[in-house]
């Protein structure tokens, strides 16, 4: 791969980088307090903590894309933000509610794969802000929504670099296909103990062993989001597969053009120059 196409528009810093390690243990936590809980403590049982990291989340997101912003999200990044954003929120409508399928994601994986694991992160978080404000899909889930596909995009930009071609598009087909499931069984995790009417085979127990919890928790997955998560994955790696090569020429083309590392220079009696 050459030099130029791997510029990034987002560079993260030491401080952004602490942010974004801390919000993703936070979030790890948030999603996964129910197993993670000891059985014999309250928190196993407590109905307050799902609302604690739902309202938690949302500030600490603030904070990261603040901090990821502020060491170097300049002017033409942010730009370049709103296109993609704006992009992804407008491909999620075309799927929505159609058996899971959800073209956006092939678009967080190619773009957190050119423009870096920073512009990934935001960019996913953004992209599903956006298109819930579309979709009418605003409520206390959308912050765990938000982190979940910024990992999406982050994980992308964290992939190995290799050269382009088919193998890099098999790749990021491989990545989509995990990261669609991924995304599936995390957002299952936010929203299944908290289900009530659920058979003893699939329910959360509060308080039970792990072990058992999770097995429930497989099962839940298998009975209800299997048939939405699969599609979901299938249409990631065919659109990544079918339009990928075009996608990333563009978007390294425009990398290329927006010359995000080319400083700033000032002449006396001129405007900018780069």
């Amino acid at each position: 791969m050459r030099r130029a196409d791997r510029v990034r528009p987002v560079r993260l810093g030491p401080r952004s980088a602490v942010a974004l390690a801390l919000l993703s243990l936070i979030g790890l936590a948030a999603f996964g307090w129910p197993l993670l809980a000891d059985p014999g403590s309250g928190l196993a049982h407590s109905a307050d903590a799902p609302l604690l990291f739902a309202g938690l989340l949302p500030l600490l997101l603030a904070v990261v894309v603040a901090s990821i912003a502020d060491t170097g999200l300049d002017a033409k990044a942010i730009a370049m933000l709103g296109v993609l954003a704006a992009a992804g929120a407008a491909l999620r409508p075309l799927g929505a509610g159609t058996a899971g399928i959800e073209p956006m994601f092939f678009l967080i994986v190619l773009a957190g794969r050119v423009l870096g694991p920073g512009f990934g992160f935001v960019l996913g978080a953004v992209s599903m802000f956006a298109s819930a404000l579309l979709t009418g899909g605003v409520g206390p889930w959308l912050p765990f929504q938000m982190l979940s596909m910024g990992w999406v995009g982050m994980g992308s930009g964290l992939l190995p670099q290799r050269p382009g071609g088919r193998g890099e598009l098999a790749m990021l087909a491989g990545y989509g296909v995990v990261s669609s499931l991924g995304y599936g069984t995390i957002m299952n995790l936010q929203g299944w103990p908290y289900i009530s009417g659920l058979s003893s085979g699939i329910g959360y127990v509060p308080g039970a062993a792990l072990p058992e919890n999770l097995a429930h928790f497989a099962a839940y997955c298998l009975a209800t989001s299997l048939g939405w998560d699969l599609p979901r994955a299938a249409v990631t790696a065919a659109l990544t597969l079918t339009l990928g090569t075009a996608v990333l020429r563009a978007l390294r083309r425009a990398t290329r053009r927006a010359a995000f590392e080319a400083p700033v220079a000032f002449t006396e009696g001129d405007g900018p120059t780069l």
